[in-house]
């Protein structure tokens, strides 16, 4: 749909006050896309609701009217999970964002969806706890649940999944149900809960959340490991997390990439495939002993040097730099967009993944750096190029389709961490077999219509 008429309008505004709906030229095309080149269909409108209340209303006005609805939270998504296929009616929900309660008793956090990651840890900060999915753009808890976002610390701390404990969703007729509960465990039925983590919106609207919290960490070190070639470095992962040295963080940076954050943040680092770690601890001397065993391991795997150091500013910089990777390279190559792999393997095929990734890139001649979080087996691939040009392009698709393939074929999967959005439902089928089609049945009896964050996943 294109627009909405004057009473639907009316209907809308009446909802949640003028201020909050609007359907202005300049707010619709903000909702237009997120930070991937992925294109939607300008939406008619944009509601800001600042309740469950007000959702349910919004939601079983819009099942009535027939009106697809997609929910939208930073816009942070790299595979269009938040853009608006079918036009109709955007839910923005950053206007529900308070902590609504921390309970350090508990190690537990009531939040609503709107709230960022970087607020929630600064309040729970004060209690010496934190969130640790860590998908390093500030992204909102619900943008994280919908699409259960990880990144750099996932080896250790795991990924959003295993932090929601409770949830209260909207369904698309209006309905109000709320899954899971505050208890550490529980065995009582069907784990509704993981259903709607990950499941992009496509199911409904989380309006809030109860996460379990841990404790902030009293030491730090980190270290960088050199090798002399991706394949080395690929296969010291494996011998890192075999010995069970319990690395926070486990990176893999090829010396493209490195040479770019050099050159953007000044960090002056040897242009060479390496591990970036970070090892989490009781005391400065447990992580030095556990730093002499690490290095001791990669040097037996080939490693060329390993340096390490426990000074806060200079940990901090080296992961601000890998945080902003992507943005690093999007900004090495001005005028060009970016299609980002995001296969996961498990960690025995990982060297194999890189070489194989690698080789993919070079023979195309494409502008491309792999790298990604090794402790976990996440791979990416970030490919510059312009959509316009199909013979260009088309060398930066082929690529994704034939590392995915890979991935997939090495018991793996389409995306790690990123989520499925528009960039990864071809896979889909290709990934999950039979099982791909309980997904549908399970979303047509939730969504009989289809509304829901339509065009994604399916």
């Amino acid at each position: 749909m294109k627009e909405f008429n004057t009473q639907q309008v009316s209907e809308l505004a009446g909802m949640v006050g003028k201020e909050r709906f609007s359907k202005g030229q300049s707010n619709r095309e903000l909702h237009l896309h997120d930070i991937s080149f992925h294109q939607g269909m300008l939406p008619a409108g944009i509601i800001w609701p600042e309740s469950t209340e007000e959702v349910a209303d919004i939601l079983a006005w819009a099942y009535e009217q027939n009106v697809p609805v997609t929910p939208w939270g930073a816009g942070t998504s790299t595979e269009g999970n938040p853009v608006p296929t079918m036009g109709g009616l955007v839910v923005d929900m950053t206007r529900m964002d308070r902590v609504i309660e921390i309970r350090p008793q508990d190690l537990q956090a009531d939040v609503q969806p709107g709230v960022h990651r970087l607020e929630l840890n600064r309040q729970a900060g004060r209690h010496g706890l934190f969130f640790p999915p860590d998908p390093g753009a500030d992204a909102t808890i619900g943008g994280m649940i919908a699409n259960n976002a990880s990144g750099v610390q996932t080896v250790k701390y795991g990924a959003t999944k295993d932090y929601v404990m409770r949830l209260t969703v909207v369904l698309p007729q209006g309905r109000v149900i709320h899954t899971g509960c505050r208890a550490p465990k529980s065995s009582a039925g069907f784990d509704l809960t993981r259903i709607f983590v990950g499941s992009e919106g496509t199911l409904g609207i989380v309006t809030e959340a109860t996460l379990k919290l841990t404790g902030i960490p009293s030491h730090y070190l980190a270290a960088i490991i050199r090798f002399p070639d991706l394949e080395k470095a690929s296969e010291a992962v494996a011998v890192l997390i075999g010995a069970g040295l319990g690395p926070a963080a486990l990176e893999l940076l090829p010396p493209g990439l490195i040479r770019l954050m050099n050159n953007e943040k000044g960090l002056g680092l040897p242009e060479v495939p390496s591990l970036f770690c970070e090892f989490h601890g009781i005391s400065e001397g447990a992580l030095k002993e556990t730093a002499q065993l690490a290095g001791k391991l990669c040097e037996d795997c080939g490693a060329v040097s390993f340096d390490y150091a426990t000074e806060e500013a200079a940990r901090k910089d080296l992961w601000r730099a890998r945080h902003e990777a992507w943005e690093t390279i999007h900004r090495a190559h001005p005028g060009k967009e970016t299609l980002i792999v995001d296969a996961a393997v498990p960690i025995s095929r990982y060297p194999e993944m890189v070489v194989f990734a690698q080789k993919e890139v070079d023979q195309a001649q494409s502008i491309g750096y792999v790298f990604g979080h090794a402790g976990d087996g996440n791979l990416h691939v970030v490919m510059a190029g312009d959509p316009k040009n199909k013979e260009e392009w088309g060398r930066i698709e082929a690529i994704n389709q034939a590392v995915v393939e890979k991935a997939i074929h090495f018991g793996g999967t389409c995306t790690g961490e990123h989520g499925v959005g528009i960039g990864k439902r071809k896979f889909m089928a290709m990934e999950h077999g039979e099982s791909y089609e309980l997904m549908k049945q399970i979303k047509n009896l939730i969504d009989p219509k289809g509304l829901m964050n339509p065009g994604k996943i399916f």
